[in-house]
């Protein structure tokens, strides 16, 4: 049977190759799961940055961002 055929075969493969082969197949797996995504399109939007884009934020603003830890 198949089925012997593949446990035979796993039972000979050395210990040391053990956690190899685990790591391969979870990443195996989570390939399986992972979303295809699609590559990202440079300049799907059009227009342009204006100058107050690149100004710095006032400091209300900026200290909204800091959080403690």
């Amino acid at each position: 049977m198949l089925i012997d055929k593949i446990i035979k075969e796993l039972e000979e493969i050395p210990e040391s190759k053990l956690n190899q082969i685990y790591e391969i197949v979870h990443y195996f797996r989570l390939g399986i799961n992972a979303e295809k995504q699609t590559p990202r399109t440079p300049g799907l939007l059009k227009g342009k940055l204006g100058e107050a884009f690149f100004e710095p934020l006032p400091e209300e603003e900026l200290q909204q961002w800091e959080i403690d830890i």
